[in-house]
């Protein structure tokens, strides 16, 4: 490769064909990556995310690729001014140059404190670089990337921040603990102190009602993450931006305690091959498509998020849902369920998944280099 130009923001739809096209050639052949939905990184870049390539200096072909951006939120909580970085892919020979061109275009800035990343666009969204567990697939809304990352990573000087893991737990044969396998809602049981506590199950025609539901109660549960900032409204219609097409009613559980939501949890079916398959354009086409071969995607599924309410932990809540959770997973013919990254310092969250026969999957960290 020919010593790489700088870094050159993407202003245009062809810069952007470019930046998207880079990870086809970069995971040419590997089935256990999962690109990024197009339509969101498009939908970013019409947004305003500065996103950049690097192109190698002779045959001007993208070699490396970037965003740079901030977030007042996320300095706030790591007590620091953070150059984030995100979507950062690139070839064996361009991982210096490109983070040498970072670097520089932080330190041009004239007011960061650190670069921290990937991150798409934030930790609590999508990002990390998987440290482990690199023969087995990744899946949607977590990452893959082949050793030479981490060894690109640690050699320029980046130290690893929340160090987590992913996990993969097998859906049993039965489960006799109570669920919520019937429509509606189902009642386990009561609380010591006699208050009610009740299962409901999502239901497409008040998802907009549900999630924003789900929103106060997962703002509230991970306040206390050290990585974590409150979504609003917007981002979270953002994330979730045609789930209603793709989700199974009875993977969206939250318990009520006397009327009042205490604990969540958000599956999906895991639909990483056909993502794999069609290189991350989930255009209209491919969306139906998708939905008219959607019961071959419903044999495994992807946690994508769960919680209880800082005064409710500790009480059981989580494990009650938990054993709906599983009971529906059965029920509905999945035999697999894989979760999303869980820090090492939450080992609630590690030891339920144990219980169930669950193993860690991928090791996954961020990473941060001080400027």
């Amino acid at each position: 490769m020919t010593a790489p130009r700088g870094l050159e923001r993407v202003v245009d739809r062809r810069g952007l064909r470019e930046f998207l096209a880079l990870t086809d050639r970069v995971y040419a052949g590997e089935p256990r990556f999962v690109p990024p939905s197009r339509q969101q990184v498009r939908r970013w870049w019409r947004d305003g995310v500065p996103m950049y390539v690097l192109r190698d200096g002779g045959t001007g072909a993208v070699v490396g690729r970037t965003t740079l951006h901030t977030d007042a939120a996320l300095d706030a909580k790591l007590g620091r001014r953070c150059q984030l970085f995100g979507l950062t892919e690139f070839t064996e020979a361009a991982a210096r140059p490109l983070f040498e061109a970072i670097v520089a275009a932080a330190r041009a800035a004239g007011d960061r404190d650190a670069l921290f990343g990937p991150v798409a666009l934030l930790p609590n969204q999508a990002g990390g670089v998987i440290t482990s567990g690199y023969a087995d697939r990744g899946f949607i809304d977590s990452a893959w990337n082949p050793p030479r990352y981490v060894t690109a990573y640690e050699s320029y000087g980046f130290r690893r921040r929340f160090e987590s893991d992913t996990w993969i737990c097998p859906v049993p044969a039965g489960d006799d603990e109570p669920g919520a396998d019937e429509p509606g809602t189902d009642q386990p049981g009561t609380d010591p102190d006699g208050a009610e506590l009740r299962v409901h199950r999502g239901d497409v025609r008040r998802l907009a009602e549900q999630l924003e539901l789900l929103r106060g109660m997962l703002n509230a549960s991970f306040a206390q993450l050290g990585y974590y900032t409150e979504i609003s409204a917007a981002q979270l219609r953002r994330q979730t931006d045609g789930l209603a097409y793709l989700l199974d009613e009875s993977l969206l559980l939250y318990l009520t305690r006397a009327g009042r939501p205490v604990a969540f949890v958000l599956c999906a079916p895991d639909i990483s091959e056909f993502v794999v398959r069609v290189r991350g354009d989930l255009n209209l086409l491919h969306q139906l498509r998708l939905l008219a071969v959607r019961r071959r995607y419903r044999r495994e599924a992807v946690l994508i998020v769960k919680g209880v309410l800082p005064e409710y932990q500790g009480r059981g809540y989580q494990r009650l849902l938990s054993a709906a959770l599983r009971r529906n997973l059965h029920a509905g013919g999945y035999t697999t369920l894989r979760s999303t990254y869980v820090g090492r310092d939450n080992p609630a969250s590690a030891a339920q998944y144990r219980a169930s026969g669950g193993r860690p999957l991928h090791g996954y960290t961020f990473y941060e280099k001080a400027l």
